[in-house]
C-alpha cells in the first residue's frame, strides 16, 4: 500500500519490473532498458529480484566520457550504494530523506527482503526538489544559409513535423515539466511573437528579451530582466532534439559545475586512403579512415553567477562565455554528451533531413504505469 499522511493524497508506486537489468547486463543493455522503461533508471538485480544496484543516465554519460565501451559489463558503472525507500514509509520520511538531493529522480522501493516493490518520483513526493527552471531559446538568427526560405519567415518558425521548430523545442521542454520561457527575437520578431504570444495557448509562460542590435547567443543574456534564482537553460532556436531536458539539468546540478556544455558526436571520414610515412618511407596506410570529434551542440545550463561573465555591452557568443570561464576556474565548465536524436537545422539540406526524421522522432514519452 503507497504511504501517506493525513491531508495528503496516496503516493503512486510505479511499476518497476521494465527497468529491471541482471548482473550480466552490458551498458549497450541498461541503454535500451532506459530508453525504453521511461522511468530513467535501470536496475540491477539478482534472480530474486533484491536490489544490486542502480544505474541512471547520468552514470551513463559520464562512463562514456571515461572512455567505457557499449559492451563492458554493467557492473564497471553500477551504484552499488544507491538511495532506496523501505516499503511502508511514509511520504513525510520520504521527503526527509531526499531534501537536499537534487539529482534524485526515482527511489526504487525495497521490502524487508530487499526485493523490488516498485518505484517512487521525486518529483511527487517533494515537488519543489523537481523546480521550474526558465529557459531561454536563441531565436533571432538571420538564417541566411536557409535561403530564400527566411527571405520571408525566421528561420525558427520554418515548419517541422506540422508545426515550427521553435514550437516543437517549446513542446519538447513541456514534456518534460518546463514552462517558463524567454525568446530572444531580432530578425522578423512580430511574426515569432505573433504566432506565440505570452504562451498560453501551448500551456506556458512566454516573454520576449528583444535584441535591437546583434548581441551573440551570450550577449542577449543581459537583456533578462531579472537573474534568475535558480540554474537555467540556454538553447539555439533551431535544434530538432529528443534529449530529456529534466535529465540534463540534473546532471548539470549533480557535477557541481557553473556551465554545462552538450555535445554531439561528429563522424569526418576521409574519402581517400590515407598514407603513413616516414623519413621518405612508407610505413602504412589506412583506406577511408574515419575520425570522431565532439561538437557544440547549442544547448546549455547555466548557473544564475555564469552572467556576471557576460559584458555590459557589446557582441558576445556562447564559446566566448565558457573561455571567460575556465580561464578563472578550469573546472568551472562540464560536459554533457548527448544520446539523443538531434539535428542542427542551418542548411537546406539540414532542413529536409529534420522534415523527413519528424514522424519518427517527435512523438509522446511512454505513459508512466503504477503497480499493481
Amino acid at each position: 500500500m503507497s504511504p501517506s499522511t493525513k491531508g495528503v493524497p496516496p503516493l503512486r508506486l510505479y511499476a518497476a519490473e521494465s527497468s529491471f537489468v541482471s548482473p550480466e547486463s552490458t551498458v549497450i543493455d541498461v541503454i535500451k532498458v532506459i530508453d525504453a522503461a521511461a522511468m530513467q533508471i535501470a536496475l540491477c538485480v539478482d534472480d530474486n529480484d533484491r536490489l544490486v544496484g542502480v544505474v541512471t543516465d547520468g552514470d551513463i554519460r559520464r562512463a562514456i566520457l571515461r572512455g567505457a565501451q557499449l559492451h563492458d559489463p554493467v557492473s564497471q558503472i553500477l551504484n552499488y550504494q544507491p538511495l532506496v525507500v523501505r516499503a511502508g514509509m511514509s511520504i513525510h520520511e520520504m521527503a526527509q530523506l531526499i531534501c537536499g538531493k537534487s539529482r534524485i529522480l526515482r527511489l526504487p522501493v525495497v521490502d524487508e527482503a530487499g526485493k523490488v516493490v516498485g518505484l517512487y518520483r521525486a518529483e511527487e513526493i517533494a515537488p519543489e526538489v523537481a523546480g521550474q527552471w526558465p529557459v531561454v531559446l536563441m531565436a533571432g538568427g538571420l538564417g541566411s544559409r536557409l535561403r530564400p526560405y527566411t527571405d520571408s519567415m525566421p528561420k525558427p518558425m520554418l515548419e517541422v513535423g506540422g508545426r515550427p521548430i521553435l514550437e516543437q523545442i517549446i513542446l519538447q521542454f513541456k514534456s518534460h515539466g518546463f514552462h517558463q520561457f524567454y525568446l530572444s527575437v531580432n530578425y522578423m520578431a512580430d511574426v515569432i511573437k505573433a504566432h506565440f504570444g505570452d504562451g498560453r495557448n501551448l500551456g506556458v509562460q512566454i516573454s520576449y528579451l528583444e535584441e535591437f542590435e546583434r548581441m551573440g547567443t551570450a550577449g542577449s543574456l543581459r537583456l533578462l530582466p531579472a537573474i534568475p534564482e535558480s540554474p537555467f537553460f540556454v538553447m539555439n532556436g533551431d535544434l530538432l532534439t529528443t534529449t530529456d531536458f529534466s535529465m540534463l539539468m540534473h546532471y548539470h546540478l549533480d557535477c557541481g559545475a557553473e556551465a554545462t556544455m552538450c555535445l554531439r558526436e561528429y563522424t569526418v571520414e576521409v574519402p581517400y586512403g590515407v598514407i603513413e610515412h616516414e623519413d621518405g618511407r612508407l610505413t602504412g596506410f589506412q583506406e577511408k579512415p574515419k575520425h570522431r570529434h565532439f561538437v557544440n551542440a547549442g544547448i546549455y545550463v547555466l548557473n544564475p553567477s555564469v552572467l556576471s561573465h557576460v559584458p555590459a555591452e557589446g557582441f558576445f557568443d556562447m564559446p566566448s562565455l565558457f573561455d571567460k570561464l575556465m580561464a578563472e576556474d578550469p573546472a568551472a565548465a562540464t560536459v554533457y554528451p548527448l544520446r539523443e536524436y538531434w539535428c542542427d537545422i542551418g542548411r537546406i539540406e539540414d532542413l529536409e533531413r529534420a522534415r523527413n526524421d519528424a514522424t519518427k522522432i517527435i512523438a509522446r514519452r511512454p505513459t508512466l504505469s503504477p503497480a499493481a
